[in-house]
């Protein structure tokens, strides 16, 4: 058996307890280089954490995911955020949970926009890079260092995302 799940826009309130949206905001821009150059400051922090600890940033080519995709598992760095940030202007699918004691709870699914990325608090539930419909490069800045910054879950039933380029699958 399978739960269904449908998918939601990505916007800054509905992701606030995951973490932060990065796009380019008008609210946070100033003007920098003799006028030149538009400045979107601060539109998310790096957290990581430990002796050793330091921010890397990095490039990920993910491939794009066959639908309707089996959620089978998900994964979280409890010592460091993780933000993934598109190079290609390709929508792709943001797949976050809350935490119930130790563990995911039901999925939720964001699609965003070529122009949107995410920084994944520390210890938040997510699914993997997920490409839609082409291979997509991504920026992402996480944490290197000693000890272990990743753990994952396996649901015992998966959960069900429709191609979220078609209208069924949004709400």
């Amino acid at each position: 058996m399978s739960h269904l799940i449908s998918i939601e826009p990505l916007t800054k309130e509905a992701f606030a307890p995951f973490g932060s949206v990065i796009e380019a905001d008008p609210v946070s821009a100033r003007f920098i280089n003799g006028g030149n150059t538009e400045r979107f400051h601060g539109l998310a922090v790096a957290d990581a954490v430990g002796e050793g600890a330091r921010v890397i940033i990095n490039i990920f080519r993910g491939q794009a995911r066959a639908f309707p995709y089996r959620l089978a598992m998900m994964e979280r760095h409890p010592l460091g955020s993780q933000s993934f940030s598109p190079l290609d202007d390709r929508p792709w699918l943001a797949v976050v949970a809350e935490d119930e004691g130790g563990r995911p709870g039901r999925p939720r699914v964001f699609l965003a926009s070529g122009r949107q990325g995410v920084n994944y608090g520390r210890n938040v539930w997510h699914h993997p890079l997920m490409a839609v419909d082409a291979a997509s490069d991504f920026l992402v800045v996480d944490r290197d260092g000693p000890d272990n910054n990743l753990e994952e879950f396996f649901y015992e039933e998966p959960f069900v995302i429709l191609d979220p380029l078609s209208k069924e699958s949004t709400r």
